[in-house]
């Protein structure tokens, strides 16, 4: 079973998000997110798929294209959405919304680079001014202070510096944690790019490999037969991984009662079929009076 390479995408936006703005589509989706894992991880992925569908369909044309926030969030959605695919069994959708999430990451960071390159150099520029400044009025601090008396108006000189140096500071301060951040943007920009253009060419490669071995079997409900007991037997995997590789199958062949079993099992649902199928108890006759 796959390991779904995707996970540690999805976990992107968790563990590296970028700046918001107030009352932005980042926002929204990171305020949603946390209900739309919750249900992912109780195997509630035809809702996600919904919901999430939605508001793609609602926020995505209107997301601005050089709003690198903006674009980013619909990077999530789309990962979010191949998610609840792969849960729900429908592997070739999570793959076409993986290709659609690398695409608009690359996008996303090539635009990002042209517009916060510009603002860094700025940066860099001010940061060679302030810093000369400080050397220039370091010097003359030092200049005065080793003189051995300082009049009046030289002590009022060497407070005027003292207050000069300690603002560039905090300026040089800010600029370079500015540069850090703009750094720290472009990389996770181009590091969902590469992700996701990865999770997708190996979920590829595995629906290749599931065809292939459908053929091998002879057929689409012998290879689901021979694979849901691989299926249960490998109860190490965690339960999204089992659940996906179980409703996958329930695709693939419909009709196959043990992978139905099997599914509802994983959902805690009783089986209905199995409790008409069992008899019903007998009733004790009663003693005579």
């Amino acid at each position: 079973m796959p390991r779904h390479p995707f996970l540690a995408a999805a976990a992107l936006l968790a563990v590296a998000p970028l700046p918001l703005r107030a009352e932005s589509l980042s926002e929204r989706v990171m305020v949603a997110r946390a209900q739309w894992e919750s249900q992912l991880e109780r195997g509630y992925s035809a809702e996600v798929r919904r919901a999430v569908e939605a508001m793609l369909q609602k926020d995505a044309p209107s997301a601005n294209p050089s709003d690198f926030n903006d674009l980013h969030a619909v990077v999530a959605l789309r990962n979010l959405a191949a998610r609840a695919c792969v849960l729900e069994g429908a592997w070739e959708d999570a793959v076409k919304y993986l290709q659609e999430a690398a695409a608009l990451a690359g996008d996303n960071a090539s635009n990002a680079n042209g517009l916060l390159s510009k603002v860094r150099r700025q940066h860099e520029d001010r940061l060679a001014e302030w810093r000369q400044g400080i050397a220039d009025q370091e010097k003359r601090m030092k200049d005065l202070e080793a003189q051995p008396g300082l009049t009046t108006e030289q002590l009022k000189l060497k407070q005027q510096l003292r207050a000069f140096i300690e603002e560039r500071q905090a300026a040089v301060a800010h600029s370079e944690k500015s540069m850090k951040t703009i750094d720290d943007i472009l990389a996770q920009l181009k590091k969902d790019q590469v992700a996701y253009e990865q999770s997708a060419a190996l979920w590829q490669g595995f629906i290749g490999k599931e065809k292939l071995e459908a053929a091998a079997a002879g057929s689409p409900q012998a290879y689901v037969a021979q694979k849901i007991e691989q299926v249960k037997a490998d109860d190490a995997r965690p339960r999204f991984e089992r659940l996906a590789y179980g409703r996958r199958l329930m695709k693939l062949d419909p009709q196959n009662r043990d992978v139905q079993r099997f599914v509802n099992g994983l959902m805690g649902i009783q089986d209905l079929a199995e409790d008409e199928a069992r008899p019903a108890p007998r009733k004790k006759a009663r003693k005579p009076a």
